[in-house]
């Protein structure tokens, strides 16, 4: 399986996608280029591993060892660069050399029907998250110290997550009586007008790319807790948008979610047709049906930045994320319970005290 390393044109450095520039920075003599330049000055990508990479050094086809070592789940490689071992577990697509810190892809995880077809890059660099994150700490203040610790946030990792994308057509057509009542009075007479209309309704609607997170592991909540990414910023898939970051391959195919997520559109295009008849007091639906065709199945890979704590006392794992793209946030917090303690003591004995002084105990 081959190990990539993006290189510097002008140098031979590691090149990391910089999410704040939309571009990709040589960390070494601080060239960028774009991914248009890095595909112009790579015309042979196809050849050494496609999507604008260079492959690194190393193996017979300058790719880095291409025989991982299975031992459970974890997977050996040999990173192109120093020529330390990487290791990693069976669904890391991107990651990081712990000794020379150089951005390795490891590519065989991401070909054949492994392939993503889009990914949303980065638009929130690690600055940007963690000021999205102590700004939701700010009112919470009864979490741990170290949640929050320089170590900590030193943690916070940007990863690419797998998720399926579903596109659709749905046909629909609505029968109903729509029916309208009218009330007034005159005098002492109460009026009452009802009348009753033929409803009819039918249409096409487009479905374009319902997200459901493609990874099994516990990393889900955080995949999950983020959604929705606005596809607008989707791009075809380039490794290059990897550097710098880690990603996950997928590890559940989109016949898990095809049942349910075709149910979910059905009943979204019913409801949208229900909804544009017009303001009755009330609609007796005759019939209605909906017919799913076109449907389309895409695999991309998504930015979230993860940041996880794990309590001393209980080995309970809290978590925060943000949406690499947005920065919405979701997260579980550990609650200090000194701190908590503390509030009880500031609040309790000052009231005992009065209720003392006042006799009421006694």
């Amino acid at each position: 399986m081959a190990v990539l390393s993006i290189k510097c044109p002008n140098c031979g450095g590691g090149l990391q996608f910089d999410p704040a520039a939309q571009d990709y920075r040589c960390e070494y003599c601080l060239s960028r280029f774009s991914q248009e330049e890095l595909e112009r000055l790579a015309p042979d990508t196809e050849s050494d591993g496609g999507d604008g990479t260079h492959p690194a050094p190393g193996g017979e086809d300058g790719a880095g060892t291409d025989t991982p070592e299975e031992n459970g789940q974890a997977v050996v490689y040999t990173c192109p660069s120093c020529g330390a071992e990487i290791v990693t577990d069976d669904t890391t697509a991107a990651s990081f050399c712990f000794y020379c810190h150089n951005p390795v892809i490891l590519q065989g995880r991401l070909e054949g029907r492994y392939h993503p077809d889009y990914v949303i890059p980065f638009a929130i660099d690690r600055q940007r998250a963690t000021e999205i994150f102590m700004g939701w700490l700010r009112k919470k203040r009864y979490v741990p110290s170290d949640f929050a610790g320089p170590e900590q946030i030193e943690k916070m990792t940007g990863v690419y997550f797998p998720y399926w994308l579903y596109s659709c057509k749905v046909d629909g057509s609505l029968a109903a009586e729509g029916i309208r009542i009218k009330m007034w009075q005159t005098g002492d007479i109460q009026y009452t007008e009802t009348q009753k209309f033929d409803v009819s309704r039918k249409g096409t609607m487009g479905i374009d790319h319902v997200t459901r997170n493609a990874l099994k592991k516990a990393d889900r909540r955080l995949a999950e807790g983020v959604m929705p990414f606005e596809t607008k910023d989707i791009k075809p898939f380039s490794m290059g948008y990897l550097t710098g970051f880690f990603a996950e391959k997928r590890d559940m195919e989109q016949e898990v979610f095809s049942l349910e997520v075709e149910k979910e559109v059905r009943d979204f295009a019913a409801a949208s047709l229900k909804g544009s008849v017009g303001d009755y007091n009330s609609l007796n639906v005759r019939s209605q049906n909906t017919a799913v065709r076109e449907p389309k199945w895409e695999y991309a890979l998504l930015p979230v930045w993860t940041l996880t704590y794990k309590e001393r006392k209980t080995g309970k794992i809290y978590y925060f994320a943000c949406n690499g793209q947005s920065g919405k946030v979701c997260g579980q917090l550990p609650v200090d319970s000194r701190k908590l303690w503390i509030l009880f003591a500031q609040i309790f004995l000052p009231l005992l005290a009065i209720l003392l002084a006042a006799g009421y105990f006694l």
